[in-house]
């Protein structure tokens, strides 16, 4: 319960502007059985580099005009089953939170790890995405 207290803003920062929590395994496979269009999940944290970085940044990019057909998320940490069931769609990439993974009809086409993010403004964060979705989203 204590834990849930704490992230609940952490999840709401991302809720709040249309993303789709996913919280257990089957939750992940149905949402990447939809297999047409683009995709973006991403993984959130409650790490600084997500507070500062990652949610942010996600948030900007959201804002652009392109962007993906549909955003999910997974809590690393908290919803373990989720986050486990995402990474099997991330191919031989390590874990990485936060992290953001761009799929196009299914495939994963682009991926933000950790250490793209951390010690870079929210607005970097922001572009990288962006150029994704332009990218790939369009």
């Amino acid at each position: 319960m204590y834990d849930e207290l704490l992230v609940a803003p952490m999840r709401a920062e991302l809720t709040r502007i249309g993303v789709e929590e996913l919280r257990d395994g089957a939750a992940v496979e149905r949402w990447m059985g939809q297999s047409t269009g683009s995709a973006l999940l991403f993984v959130n944290s409650v790490c600084g580099c997500a507070a500062g970085m990652a949610r942010p940044g996600l948030a900007m990019a959201l804002q652009g005009e392109t962007r993906p057909d549909r955003v999910a998320s997974v809590f690393a940490g908290q919803d373990r089953e989720a986050t486990t069931a995402a990474r099997t769609h991330f191919g031989d990439l390590p874990p990485s939170s936060p992290s953001a993974a761009l799929f196009k009809d299914g495939k994963l086409v682009f991926f933000l790890p950790r250490h793209a993010i951390e010690g870079r403004e929210a607005a970097v964060v922001a572009a990288d995405l962006s150029a994704a979705f332009a990218r790939f989203c369009a």
